[in-house]
């Protein structure tokens, strides 16, 4: 049977094609060495038609933003120096000064992005964007790489790899009253709230908040009503981190409903500290309810108020000194979520043009661990910020930037206090003990996403190359020269691996504590960026590393245990799950070409597993590509695989097993449009 015909409209070419490939006129995969140099034997000489602009290569590195004296001593930036392992917050990067010269046998000093911006359906069909730095953009470039090596999978080819996962809103009534749920009861999710949200927020009302439980009356007044919001949004925030029961959804859902009620009562006429408090729990809630383009638009509405408010220029001595506390946790409870969520979803921040300036108005909020935190958080997103405006926001990853912020990111985790490297005391109660543990938790998590933002566009050029060569090694009859990794790339990609699995060791160790909750809005991403890391780490090597498959285990169990709680949760197990299933095709098959290299005078005789409709010996498999066909379909006598952008079928299946049409020759199916997701250049 012939080709399917692909229609003009969906012939996805890619961003820049090999010389070989756009002399001869064919279809290249973008990738390089790209699969048809890879296939003839010519890797070492595959290089891209347009290389980027020398300017670019030349461009002098921006000079970094200026400090300020007015920081804690323990964020201030000192001359460069090397860091040390820590046992709390693992460092695990040594930053090359800027005036040294490339490491012996670098080739370039670049790694050129692959990872690109996407859109993606939200749940009422419209586009949304997503941007590359984000982990939904790595897991499409993970995606097209295992297809490339070993065809087709469920992992590759995951029906709803276009939406942007979300839930549905609640709109129906709920049979409940606020009489049904003690003022104990709402003080105990106002302390799960707060442990919640501890490293990331600090939007506490004080003494208000107890008057506004035991005052049972409705709020008149706009104010009375925004300050009621917030207390609801507080318990509501506080019961969606506990077990899933129906008494404790029906307290969430009231209680969020009848405060979003009373937050738009007053038609945001006047802007306000109460009103900037309320849409940062509105966007925090949303976060943990899988909804954050809701949680992305919130974070809006808070950042203006905030401008309209001054809280971006330095109000001098136009304020009490309570009110200029009161404004500084603010503003950087409002820089932490809206830096931290847009990295997450590759966005251009509302606060970011705005940090410059703000950098000298903020004073000390606190010396209690929960001030401690939120500062620590607050400085780091200024390297976050910088790391996806400097390296995402360029063609190229320069290694000379990606030092000078993972020296920044070193520089500012060697003056981390003690309290957040080391565990509560054991005199304090079970409350403050998780309020802290998950606090450092959530400092510690943010670094290491942070580091692996800064060093995964050099992974993927360092295991491109390490995939490449597995694929040269398993050639036969072809010879060509062996594949190098840059040396200065490989040394980034490590450091990318190494903070995955410090990041996920120390999510493992809260979640056997006991101490996590049941709904962690913005951990679950981070598990997420960290297992995409580790997974493409295990399918690009031969051998196994025990401490990066157990990390990796370990963020499974942690999605597991998150997922009944979020749906998000959820469709990361099931990413994860089937990357996992991937590895293991990959690792099979990496074996039996071991073992047929080995011995070439046996063959295997019966398995129950061969299938009989498609019998194979070893003699066929030998003049067949590297790659074996997966099974994706287990049970169903006939089923379709479906191409991403919903065109239709495309490669029947019997008995979970695809038919082989005339030889196919899986490794050149990067050509297939479903193989690559709408881009944005």
């Amino acid at each position: 049977m012939a080709r399917p015909k692909v229609l003009p409209a969906n012939r996805l070419r890619a961003n820049t094609a090999c010389t070989a490939c756009r002399s001869s006129k064919k279809r290249c995969s973008g990738s390089f060495p790209c699969t048809n140099c890879i296939n003839k034997g010519r890797s070492r000489t595959c290089t891209p038609f347009k290389s980027l602009d020398t300017n670019l290569r030349n461009r002098p590195v921006p000079a970094s933003r200026p400090q300020v004296s007015d920081r804690p001593p323990w964020s201030e930036t000192e001359p460069e120096a090397q860091s040390s392992l820590r046992s709390q917050t693992h460092e695990v990067i040594t930053p090359r000064r800027e005036s040294d010269t490339l490491e012996p046998g670098s080739r370039s000093p670049e790694a050129t992005h692959r990872t690109h911006s996407r859109m993606l359906r939200n749940l009422q069909g419209e586009r949304v964007y997503v941007g590359k730095a984000a982990s939904l953009s790595f897991l499409q470039l993970l995606r097209d790489t295992v297809t490339q090596h070993i065809g087709p999978s469920q992992f590759s080819h995951n029906v709803r790899s276009e939406d942007m996962l979300e839930t549905e809103a609640h709109h129906d009534l709920l049979n409940f009253s606020e009489e049904r749920c003690s003022v104990e009861e709402k003080r105990q999710f106002i302390r799960n709230y707060e442990a919640a949200t501890t490293g990331f927020l600090y939007v506490g009302c004080g003494d208000g908040i107890l008057s506004t439980l035991m005052d049972s009356a409705e709020p008149k007044t706009d104010k009375e009503k925004t300050r009621a919001a917030i207390v609801d949004l507080m318990v509501a925030i506080g019961a969606q981190t506990c077990l899933n029961e129906p008494e404790t959804v029906q307290v969430e859902r009231f209680y969020f409903a009848r405060g979003q009620r009373r937050t738009f009562a007053n038609f945001l006429e006047d802007p306000s500290m109460d009103l900037i408090r309320v849409f940062l729990l509105l966007s925090f809630y949303m976060l943990g309810a899988c909804r954050r383009n809701a949680a992305f638009m919130y974070l809006g509405v808070a950042s203006r108020a905030a401008v309209a408010l001054g809280f971006h220029v330095d109000p001098s001595g136009s304020v009490s000194r309570n009110e200029r506390y009161e404004r500084s946790r603010l503003w950087m409870s409002l820089c932490v979520l809206d830096l931290m969520v847009s990295s997450i979803l590759g966005r251009p921040s509302a606060i970011s043009p705005l940090l410059p300036e703000s950098r000298q108005t903020i004073s000390r909020v606190g010396t209690d661990s929960t001030a401690t935190g939120l500062e620590a958080s607050y400085h780091l997103s200024f390297i976050l910020d910088e790391i996806v405006n400097r390296l995402y926001g360029e063609k190229a990853a320069s290694t000379e930037t990606a030092d000078l912020l993972l020296g920044k990111l070193n520089r500012w985790s060697e003056h981390l206090p003690h309290s957040l490297r080391t565990t509560s005391s054991e005199h304090e109660d079970e409350s403050a003990i998780r309020q802290h543990t998950i606090g450092n938790m959530h400092v510690a998590c943010s670094y290491h996403f942070a580091v692996i933002l800064v060093t995964r566009p050099f992974l993927i050029s360092a295991l491109s190359v390490r995939l490449a060569r597995l694929h040269q090694s398993l050639s036969s009859g072809v010879f060509s020269e062996p594949l190098e990794e840059d040396p200065a790339h490989s040394r980034l990609a490590a450091a990318c691996i190494d903070s995955a699995v410090y990041m996920l060791q120390t999510c493992l160790e809260v979640l056997q504590s006991g101490l996590l909750f049941r709904n962690m809005c913005i951990l679950k991403a981070f598990v997420f960026a960290a297992a995409l890391v580790l997974g493409f780490s295990m399918f690009s090597h031969r051998d196994v590393d025990s401490e990066i498959d157990g990390a990796f285990r370990g963020a499974l169990t942690i999605l597991r245990m998150l997922a009944p709680q979020s749906a998000q949760a959820a469709h990361y197990l099931e990413i994860t799950s089937m990357l996992e299933s991937a590895i293991t095709q990959q690792r099979q098959q990496l074996a039996a070409h071991a073992r047929q290299r080995r011995s070439q005078y046996v063959n295997r005789i019966f398995s129950l597993n061969d299938n009989p409709t498609t019998p194979r010996t070893q003699s066929e498999s030998a003049d067949q590509p590297e790659t074996t066909t997966p099974r994706l379909a287990q049970g169903a006598p006939y089923s379709w695989l479906q191409s991403d952008d919903g065109t239709g079928a495309v490669t029947p299946l019997l008995d979970g097993t695809l038919l082989d049409w005339e030889g196919m020759d899986l490794p050149l199916w990067d050509s297939f449009p479903f193989l690559t997701e709408l881009s944005i250049i």
